[in-house]
């Protein structure tokens, strides 16, 4: 009887946390899906981003990692470091799938309260003979994508860690007023930038009367006077002429939602979905000003990543605003050092393969480069007579360059790529490689060092890549050099609000973020405009301007279609029903680098960001200038020039040649069945002839 009411005691103590209280995220949902930690000493790393309503004591990890079946088991380790202090060490099981469960705490996020880091290494063995262990494929162990951080939610008081600093992370959307203007539009582009800069996959914009229910934390531009009535109600400071402001607005609701819950049900997380009355955070991020000129000034802090970055308040009032990353004429990033791109001292020790790995962008130079030196400086523990060690450079997962060590401990080396062996985004591993002399081999395991200098080692483009035309593969960065400003057709200004926003981020997206674009009408622009600055330019097919480039690739004055090359299918056509991009890049009249974004269809919010995220992937050609695609992520590459086939102008055609093209299979046809039914009527008069004869 005891044990009964025990259990209903624990069963209501349970109904009354909040279902909020809690949440699990998987591995997988921070984009970890059984990632593999190869070879004898192994290891990777995590860095999870902490919301800041999370109250990190009582949180805890959960680890579910796989194991290789040809590891001996009582002779392999795993290790689990937590914020750089060791918090688990074991010794592997011979279960198929295996657990750890580790407690968290405040003291395991970092300073700023962003991030929790974990890394995990492993010693695994196959045999008794470490010596015979080295580099075996079959050394790994997985650590599984259903791995999850179970972590707490301060629902006694969600705000006591929220500030303007830190509020970009979790907002999941942008709100601007419902008739913008050209300020607003600029704030939902920088907004959008800064969003994106938190890793956030995709930005919802919506207009202020269609924002769902549903999205309670988010950001909302637009001066004072042009909010909706019930969003400055939370407004308790108001701006005055000429001021900007940054207001953050706090509140707990109440509502009666659909959640859907990760559960713990014999080691897997199954999800389980129900209807409950939740109290929930609200925050709404107002970037506004008293009049427009207050407005801009707001916008400026936004690319400031500095204001944004200190300003640990509710508010902030902006009185005088200026970015001081402006480009200047000299500026000069043909030279990058292995720091400045991320790269942070690695000492490395052991046996096999000890690697460093890191990424760079074309963007991250002044220019597209033609070619890159790749230069490295490290320090490692000298070799002994009979000891084989190898230094390896791997570009993109193809090894550039190889050479050997010795005695001296001192390495210095380059290596010099083309332009077919770099992409718009890299990745460089430096291997060292030591296998000591078999007959020191147990004792040498920790003997081998190495150490790359970060601050000396570096990444230098040689020689810019300059071509008759302009292609994808050097956007974004043809726009560096010079001033660049982004045109809008005015009808069309609201619906390019978050391609606008891919732009900002794009331009900006280096380790030398300081492009700040000009915001124009396509109304406004002159002829002199056209000449003196880079363009990006989101367009109507019918807006005037799209007359002042000549050298377009494809001009929307006159119908056309585009065939597909390898079959000569057409795949678009300038009167598809579909929604889709058309994106087109190229030299203006004065070598300027100019970008055309077009949409067509019903849903012209969705083609534009559609085209503008496509041409900022990682694209296979070094030649593509016009991009195609549609809502639904189909995407189509071409190289157009004047004399290119896969282009086709309909009606530049005389009209017998467009009778011709719609129905020259049923004139064909006409003409074989004219045939046949000919040779019919001959050879039966021959028959004919032939009867009468013979008669």
């Amino acid at each position: 009887m005891n044990k009964i009411i025990a259990l209903l005691a624990f069963i209501l103590l349970l109904a009354k946390i909040p279902a909020s209280a809690q949440v699990i995220s998987s591995f997988k949902s921070y984009g970890h899906d059984d990632d593999p930690i190869n070879g004898m000493s192994g290891s990777t790393s995590y860095f999870f981003r902490i919301d800041p309503l999370v109250e990190m004591n009582g949180s805890k990890m959960v680890l579910y990692f796989e194991p290789s079946r040809a590891l001996v088991a009582q002779n392999s380790f795993i290790n689990v470091i937590v914020a750089d202090k060791p918090v688990y060490s074991g010794r592997l099981t011979k279960d198929s799938i295996q657990r750890i469960i580790l407690p968290l705490s405040r003291a395991d996020v970092s300073s700023d309260g962003k991030y929790l880091k974990v890394q995990i290494k492993t010693l695994l063995n196959i045999s008794d003979d470490k010596c015979r262990d080295l580099d075996n494929p079959a050394m790994w162990v997985k650590i599984k994508g259903y791995s999850y951080l179970a972590l707490n939610r301060n629902t006694k008081d969600f705000f006591s860690n929220i500030n303007i600093a830190n509020s970009f992370e979790s907002k999941k959307a942008i709100v601007y007023p419902v008739n913008p203007t050209l300020h607003d539009l600029k704030a939902v582009a920088w907004a959008y930038s800064r969003m994106k800069k938190t890793d956030l996959k995709n930005i919802p914009v919506f207009e202020a009367d269609k924002i769902p229910d549903s999205v309670r934390n988010y950001i909302m531009v637009g001066k004072i006077n042009s909010l909706p009535a019930p969003m400055r109600s939370l407004i308790n400071v108001t701006p005055q002429a000429k001021q900007g402001m940054f207001y953050l607005s706090k509140r707990s609701l109440n509502v009666t939602d659909s959640v859907l819950k990760l559960v713990d049900v014999n080691g897997k997380l199954v999800p389980v979905r129900s209807v409950e009355n939740l109290t929930v955070p609200g925050e709404v991020l107002f970037i506004t000003g008293g009049d427009d000129e207050g407005l801009e000034k707001s916008i400026t802090a936004l690319g400031n990543m500095n204001i944004l970055n200190s300003t640990f308040g509710d508010y902030l009032i902006i009185d005088h605003a200026e970015n001081t990353f402006f480009k200047t004429v000299d500026e000069n990033r043909s030279r990058l050092t292995l720091k400045q791109i991320g790269g942070v001292t690695n000492f490395m020790s052991g046996i096999g393969a000890l690697k460093s790995e890191y990424n760079f962008k074309n963007s991250d130079f002044s220019f597209t480069p033609k070619e890159v030196e790749i230069s490295i400086t490290a320090n490692y523990s000298s070799l002994n007579a009979n000891d084989r060690g190898f230094f390896n450079i791997y570009l993109n997962g193809m090894l550039i360059n190889s050479e050997k060590l010795d005695a001296s401990g001192k390495l210095k080396t380059s290596v010099t790529i083309n332009r077919y062996q770099h992409h718009k985004y890299n990745t460089l591993v430096a291997e060292f490689r030591f296998y000591p002399s078999s007959g020191n081999c147990m004792n040498s395991f920790t003997n081998f060092f190495a150490e790359i200098d970060v601050d000396k080692s570096y990444l230098e483009s040689k020689n810019p890549f300059i071509t008759s035309d302009l292609s994808f593969y050097q956007y974004p960065e043809a726009f560096n050099a010079g001033s660049t400003r982004i045109v809008v057709s005015k009808q069309y200004a609201k619906y390019a609000a978050a391609a606008m926003g891919e732009v900002v981020y794009e331009l900006n997206n280096n380790i030398n973020a300081n492009n700040f674009p000009i915001f124009q009408y396509s109304s406004d622009v002159n002829t002199s405009d056209i000449k003196k600055y880079n363009l990006i330019a989101l367009l109507t097919r019918d807006d005037k301007l799209m007359g002042e480039f000549p050298d377009a690739p494809i001009t929307f004055s006159k119908d056309f279609r585009l065939y597909n090359n390898d079959n000569n299918q057409v795949v678009y056509r300038l009167n598809d029903s579909v929604s889709n991009g058309l994106a087109q890049i190229f030299y203006g009249r004065a070598n300027n680098a100019t970008l055309v974004v077009t949409a067509t269809g019903t849903h012209l919010a969705d083609a534009f960001l559609s085209v503008s995220k496509s041409i900022t992937e990682q694209l296979s050609t070094l030649s593509s200038n016009v991009c195609i695609a549609d809502v639904s992520g189909n995407k189509y590459l071409f190289n157009i020039s004047k004399s290119s086939e896969n282009l086709e102008y309909v009606d530049t055609k005389t009209a017998l040649s467009r009778f011709w093209e719609s129905y020259n299979l049923y004139i064909l046809l006409a003409i074989l069945i004219l045939i046949l039914l000919s040779f019919l009527y001959v050879r039966s008069r021959v028959q004919k002839s032939q009867d009468m004869l013979s008669e």
